[in-house]
């Protein structure tokens, strides 16, 4: 076993995952933490990190630099996705990162960025499957990573990635684009949704999606869905790894929380604060590339980029 600290930091939030990582087999946590710094505020619109957003960073990023040493992680990165690429002043983050870490993060491209998630969630679709008495999903799977500026789309099997392609839709560049008022507006949706429409467009034209046989659903805006449409009392992580969710109920959902004031969404059991404004967006993206693509169900997977970090980081040192 060899115990690395994996750190993702996306658009909306930063992780941070201890793990003992074998040289086959499944990684077994030792730590998991995730906050919401809104890192890409108002990125979309000015080109640049807010400096407040920075700041909000480091502070989360040096507790986890503290934690990951505490727990004798021996190897460390952190990858940074879509709002740092985008950003003309990249050069101050990357400054904060290694002052605070000791070392830069990596800015990864949209493709290595996609076989990151891919390798995360695809390393456990069978157990979880099972752990719902579940048949598991059949490959090719289509992988869908939605994040808070970008989401991935990674077709593959068990060799490995056939076709991947990053697009500029997440729930963060979405709402600050379009879902303005309180609920939005029907207009507001429907921009939302021509961008969303436009994206896939893209997507198609670089990866093969009519040869998936199973949809896996990832990251924060996937995992909320799943846990309004089991109608959990609470977020459960081992409820949700691993649990299938029709389109139907994906639709509800969706339509749900786009209807829903900021209010009565923040009072779900199930919302972490940090997504309270921008998981309508996100729920957006889900049904319109469900309905798009003609995938019945969505396979939901805890297991990301983060833990595709941590399998890639250990093996390299085994």
């Amino acid at each position: 076993m060899t115990r690395v600290a994996a750190i993702d930091c996306g658009t909306n939030s930063i992780r941070l995952l201890v793990a003992d990582v074998p040289p086959t087999g499944a990684h077994t946590d030792q730590l998991r933490r995730m906050e919401v710094v809104r890192l890409g505020q108002g990125v979309d619109a000015t080109g640049r990190l807010a400096p407040e957003a920075i700041e909000r960073t480091r502070l989360v990023l040096a507790e986890y630099a503290i934690q990951a040493r505490e727990l004798g992680a021996t190897e460390i990165r952190m990858v940074a996705t879509s709002a740092t690429r985008d950003a003309a002043n990249r050069a101050d983050f990357e400054d904060m990162v290694r002052a605070t870490l000791g070392r830069l993060p990596d800015v990864v491209t949209g493709r290595e960025e996609a076989e990151l998630s891919f390798l995360g969630a695809t390393g456990s679709v069978d157990a979880a499957a099972a752990a719902h008495a579940l048949q598991p999903p059949r490959p090719p799977y289509l992988v869908v990573d939605i994040g808070g500026g970008s989401t991935e789309f990674v077709l593959g099997n068990a060799a490995g990635v056939v076709a991947a392609r990053s697009v500029d839709i997440g729930c963060v560049r979405l709402t600050e684009r379009h879902l303005r008022d309180d609920p939005p507006a029907a207009e507001q949706v429907a921009l939302a949704e021509r961008d969303i429409r436009a994206a896939l467009a893209d997507v198609v034209g670089a990866v093969p999606v009519d040869r998936a046989a199973s949809l896996v659903g990832l990251a924060g805006s996937v995992t909320t869905v799943a846990a309004l449409a089991l109608d959990l009392p609470t977020y459960d992580s081992e409820a949700i790894h691993g649990s299938r969710i029709p389109v139907g109920d994906v639709r509800q959902v969706s339509a749900d929380l786009l209807a829903a004031t900021r209010e009565r969404r923040a009072a779900s059991p199930v919302m972490h604060p940090g997504r309270v404004d921008v998981i309508g967006a996100g729920a957006l993206i889900l049904r319109v590339l469900m309905d798009e693509f003609g995938l019945p169900e969505v396979a939901v997977s805890e297991h990301d980029i983060l833990d595709g970090i941590a399998l890639r980081l250990g093996r390299a040192q085994a």
